[in-house]
């Protein structure tokens, strides 16, 4: 039997293909055949005693069976407990990891107002930095606003930095340079706290379409996949930049 993907024959794609992340909710839902699965549980192994029953008269036949029957619908209903506490603590996981990047958020923009009000007083800072700064240290960072503050953050000392560079005399100012160093430092642990998140949101994403249990319990509650990190426009368009 032939590869169905052949990198040898082909089709290749010359042109290449670039990647982006659908920012789409997808729902979790189980049809009928779930249900009948989970009635199936409770109700084959009594029918089959009540069968046994009919055919040899003996009680004790309906006895084990009927209660006997009752055990895979009960391990199974443990088993959908343990699975919605498991997706519980799951989430509760990935909320850590986000706020472990909003930490790091946060503490970029403190480093950054704490260093432009120290340049501000020895230049004339360019005004839209400093309106930059004012708009991050009043703004609350949730799902929807942690890529526009990290893309702000990054505008901002972009600028601060072009600026900096004119002031020899400031860019060998030890509180200056130490504050440069740090934000280096945030970049790369936000970087780092990304990939943890998108691992934690990639597990999420595959356990609730996990079936039976983990799949049937992701429906009853509701629960959708959720959209990993991005990189915006701004970022990609700047890595196809020619550096050198």
């Amino acid at each position: 039997m032939a590869n169905l993907l052949d990198e040898v024959t082909g089709p290749v794609n010359e042109q290449g293909q670039d990647i982006n992340v659908i920012s789409r909710q997808l729902p979790v839902k189980v049809g009928a055949g779930s249900l009948i699965f989970e009635i199936a549980l409770w109700v084959v192994i009594p029918l089959i005693a009540v069968v046994g029953w009919l055919i040899t008269g003996d009680m004790q036949v309906l006895l084990v069976g009927g209660i006997g029957g009752m055990l895979p619908g009960v391990i199974f209903l443990f088993m959908k407990v343990q699975a919605r506490s498991y997706l519980q603590q799951l989430e509760q996981r990935i909320q850590g990891c986000a706020s472990e990047i909003d930490n790091y958020l946060e503490q970029r923009v403190q480093i950054l107002s704490n260093v432009v009000g120290l340049v501000n007083r020895a230049v004339d800072l360019d005004k839209d930095v400093m309106k930059s700064v004012a708009a991050l240290r009043s703004g609350t960072i949730n799902d929807n606003s942690r890529g526009d503050v990290d893309q702000q953050l990054n505008t901002a000392f972009n600028k601060f930095s072009l600026q900096v560079e004119a002031y020899p005399e400031l860019k060998a100012h030890n509180a200056i340079a130490d504050a440069m160093q740090q934000n280096n430092y945030l970049q790369r642990e936000i970087t780092a706290a990304r990939t943890v998140y998108n691992s934690r949101v990639t597990q999420w994403n595959t356990e609730i379409f996990s079936w039976p249990t983990k799949m049937i319990v992701a429906a009853r509650q509701g629960y959708t996949t959720r959209i990993p990190f991005a990189a915006s426009k701004e970022v990609k368009e700047a890595a196809r930049s020619k550096f050198f």
